[in-house]
């Protein structure tokens, strides 16, 4: 979690206990709603990124060279909102995996497509058929979840044997 985070969720506390102490009940509500909510969005993308990494780790472990560059705080756009979060970028020669994930922070950013917590595009460079536009869920169980597909179709649930798919692709010969 970078500072800025860590400062936002200080003052969401803050503000979510000033609340409470004064009495409005709808607006500590809100933000204790928010403080969850965000922690589902963190604890999601962090999967998310650190599940490619580690893949990637293991594919370098056996030879496969892969270049690994991450950015905290990319801006990135999701239909027509604005999504901020984390990119990380997997090179090989000279095939590039781009994985960017993140959320609205602002109400001038837009929402999430979906009904979802947070957006990730999964991208490779050059072949944008292999690509995929995730939403983060709160499973019923109450735990996030990447789901590929729209909201009115039936979204599949995104696991690690899928982001392996990424990282052959990455790693196929031409």
């Amino acid at each position: 979690m970078s500072e800025l985070d860590e400062a936002w969720a200080f003052a969401l506390a803050e503000a979510e206990s000033r609340a409470r102490l004064a009495g409005s009940r709808d607006v500590a509500a809100y933000l204790a709603l928010r403080n969850s909510n965000d922690l589902l969005r963190r604890t999601g993308i962090e999967w998310l990124i650190s599940t490619f990494e580690t893949l990637a780790a293991h594919a370098n472990r056996r030879g496969a060279s892969i270049q690994i560059s991450k950015e905290d705080n990319h801006r990135f756009r999701a239909g027509n909102s604005t999504m901020v979060g984390r990119l990380l970028i997997l090179r090989f020669g000279v095939r590039q995996l781009s994985i960017e994930a993140g959320w609205p922070r602002t109400p001038r950013d837009g929402v999430v497509r979906g009904g979802g917590l947070a957006t990730a595009n999964i991208r490779h460079l050059g072949i944008k058929a292999a690509g995929e536009a995730l939403r983060l869920i709160q499973s019923p169980q109450g735990a996030p979840s990447w789901v590929a597909g729209e909201k009115e179709e039936k979204p599949a649930a995104i696991h690690e044997t899928n982001l392996r798919k990424h990282i052959a692709t990455l790693l196929a010969s031409r």
